[in-house]
């Protein structure tokens, strides 16, 4: 249960600030910064929150029900269900959002690809350091 509590509550949030700023960067809003703008970003990341949980949680829910599987599976280490999640998350993101604007490219394969693979590895690294139940280690 621990773990779709971390997934819910961080992936949402991390997913929507890189997703709002993944936009912006493909916008080209990010060509002059200065403090006014980090503040109208910030701020408009505040107002967006919500929508971020709104549309975000089931995703996220998706996520770590991906990465409670793995968790169960007796050969995949740690290390390796991290990063299968984060490519899970970085090819789900990419295919949903990827293709949104105008622009193609490395720059926006990469930035909405971003937005799944950082929330998703970040998650299940918290998953395993506070969720997952050490296993007792069996001499032979």
């Amino acid at each position: 249960m621990k773990r779709y509590l971390i997934f819910g509550a961080i992936g949402p949030l991390v997913g929507g600030f890189l997703m709002l700023f993944a936009t912006t960067v493909a916008s080209g809003y990010w060509t002059e910064t200065n403090w006014s703008e980090i503040g109208k970003f910030l701020g408009a990341f505040v107002k967006t929150l919500q929508y971020s949980y709104l549309f975000g949680i089931v995703p996220a829910l998706m996520f770590g029900a991906i990465d409670d599987i793995l968790y169960h599976v007796k050969r995949v280490s740690f290390v390796a269900r991290i990063l299968l999640v984060g490519a899970i998350g970085f090819a789900a993101s990419e295919l949903i959002y990827g293709s949104r604007g105008p622009d193609t490219g490395v720059m926006q394969f990469l930035l909405y690809g971003l937005v799944g693979l950082v929330p998703a590895m970040l998650s299940s690294w918290l998953a395993h350091r506070y969720a997952d139940v050490p296993q007792p280690v069996h001499s032979t």
